[in-house]
């Protein structure tokens, strides 16, 4: 867990480098991509590689779709208009909507414990965007929106993938879902390549984007599939609580930038709220 925690750390400080130089959406398609090339030989290099069913191509579609393209695409591309502080905290509250998405497909049930941590989680969220003044005068409110459609995708990925989860293994779970996205993103990456001006990405540029790719997309999301498979969710979401601390100290490092006391307060509120509905689970 403490690998993923840094890889997945990491991936902000990457993905601001990389988006010096690239526009957001070509950073998401080329990420997806190459992830899934990379994905496909590590998956046949397998002696026992697990198949894909028929039966199991549309739900590794819309798997794809919501924990691949929404998730990954979306945080790649929030983050070119916020901060990497803010996305680490929008990120964050993700344990929150899974809770929400399995209440509203009578797979959990409201407790008080619940209904308090949310209450004090989106209170944080409230306090991080109101630290220029109101919600509307927040400079960084679009990419923290943008960060929340993947925060959703992701959590109905947590809740619809827990069938499927069981029957594969990390890699080939991992495999069959950048698969099915890169497919779906072929035309758009084909025709981001077409308009984007190579030369000037420059190195740094494309580390950046290749540790997303890989760093990122292959290692963090193989080890939580891992992760996933021998653990229970409320384990593997500890990392939750812990994830915005270090994106916190890696951008003051690398990325100067300098957390506020909105931002802080923000965060300690979301992350209580968040292991006040975990705990109040059952």
């Amino acid at each position: 867990m403490i690998l993923m925690l840094i890889l997945w750390s990491l991936n902000y400080i990457a993905g601001k480098i990389a988006l010096r130089t690239m526009d957001p959406i070509t950073v998401a398609c080329f990420r997806l991509v190459l992830a899934a090339c990379v994905m496909l030989p590590i998956y046949f290099a397998q002696p026992k590689r697990t198949p894909l069913k028929a039966v199991d191509i549309w739900p590794f579609t819309y798997l794809g779709v919501s924990g691949v393209i929404l998730n990954q695409g979306l945080f790649t591309v929030g983050l070119n208009f916020t901060t990497s502080d803010h996305s680490a905290v929008i990120i964050a509250i993700g344990p929150i909507f899974v809770l929400l998405f399995a209440r509203a497909l009578k797979l959990e049930v409201f407790t008080a414990g619940k209904i308090l941590g949310m209450a004090i989680s989106f209170f944080g969220v409230f306090l991080l965007e109101t630290e220029h003044g109101s919600f509307t005068s927040s400079p960084f409110l679009l990419g923290d929106l943008i960060t929340f459609g993947g925060v959703l995708g992701f959590s109905a990925y947590a809740v619809l993938g827990k069938r499927i989860v069981a029957k594969y293994d990390a890699i080939a779970m991992n495999t069959f879902n950048l698969v099915a996205s890169a497919i779906l993103l072929l035309p758009l990456t084909i025709r981001q390549g077409m308009h984007l001006n190579w030369k000037g990405v420059g190195l740094f540029g494309w580390l950046g984007m290749i540790y997303m790719a890989l760093g990122s997309s292959i290692g963090a999301y193989t080890i939580f599939y891992w992760l996933l498979r021998y653990m229970s969710a409320s384990r593997v979401a500890v990392l939750s609580y812990f994830q915005p601390v270090v994106v916190i100290v890696l951008s003051v490092i690398f990325l100067s930038e300098h957390p506020t006391r909105n931002l802080l307060g923000g965060t300690a509120l979301v992350l209580l709220g968040v292991y006040l509905a975990e705990r109040g689970r059952g």
